[in-house]
């Protein structure tokens, strides 16, 4: 038997998808129906997600599960991570692998979802086998960020030069330098030489700048974009250092003749 109390909480979850709302949190929902008890409303939601109706992503938010995504029982990342971070009072941009999706380069779908925003450390979700990772740093540069329209309304993305720097630099997150190569030919089509300014140079460390330069340079043949890059990085006077191109493996009896000053390691195979 239904209960009244869940027949009028699905009704306003009802009213929420019906305004393309994909998320909702317990505070809101006792706010906007303060005649339900603490306790009746609990009741209401444990049983509408024994239903599969909604699903707890974390600490009190919602999602709700339209008839579409019922077979999954978990929505697309796209649909609900600009309300949840919204409702987290967090700075955030869609990362890595999953930001040069958006950018064309989808060579390999990812098996994880990456998220950057700020410290304190947000705890990964994971869900109906997908999982969310959320990487802290120290700043979220504004200005090298895009917003992307998506069906549920906006999702802000690093722009084509900072998710390709954020590759580099976490490499280790995405599976390795080769699948990062192997991503960032594809990414190269897109991004142009102008990209590479100040501000983005001073958001990224220099090591990171002198792989990605070699990488641009020796292969993906890019040699537009590194030149860009190289003139930007002697222009803001940033000390090159001596670099393993990996860093985890040691970097005595290889060669450094490039003018990254990168020590070739490793043998970079690119993914066709």
């Amino acid at each position: 038997m239904t209960d009244q109390n869940e027949v009028s909480i699905n009704q306003w979850l009802d009213h929420l998808l019906a305004k393309g709302a994909y998320g909702f949190s317990k505070d809101v929902l006792q706010q906007e129906m303060p005649g339900y008890s603490d306790i009746a409303v609990k009741r209401a939601l444990s049983r509408l997600s024994s239903k599969g109706k909604i699903i707890s992503l974390y600490k009190g938010y919602y999602l709700l599960i339209p008839p579409q995504y019922t077979i999954k029982g978990i929505l697309p990342p796209a649909l609900y991570l600009d309300a949840f971070m919204k409702q987290m009072q967090r700075p955030y941009y869609v990362a890595l692998i999953n930001a040069a999706a958006f950018h064309g380069a989808s060579h390999q779908q990812p098996q994880e979802y990456f998220v950057m925003t700020n410290f304190p450390v947000l705890r990964p979700t994971q869900k109906k086998g997908q999982k969310v990772n959320y990487v802290s740093i120290g700043e979220i540069p504004e200005v090298l960020i895009e917003k992307r329209k998506t069906e549920a309304g906006y999702l802000n993305v690093s722009n084509a030069a900072l998710t390709a720097c954020d590759l580099v630099q976490f490499e280790k997150r995405v599976g390795g330098i080769n699948r990062v190569a192997t991503v960032l030919n594809e990414l190269a089509e897109v991004i142009k030489p102008e990209d590479f300014s100040p501000i983005l140079l001073h958001q990224s460390h220099v090591t990171t700048l002198q792989r990605l330069g070699y990488l641009l340079e020796r292969v993906c043949l890019s040699r537009e974009l590194a030149d860009a890059l190289y003139s930007c990085m002697q222009k803001e006077k940033l000390s090159f250092f001596r670099i393993p191109l990996k860093a985890s493996k040691p970097n005595t009896g290889f060669s450094s003749d490039n003018r990254w000053k990168v020590v070739v390691n490793t043998e970079i195979e690119i993914d066709e």
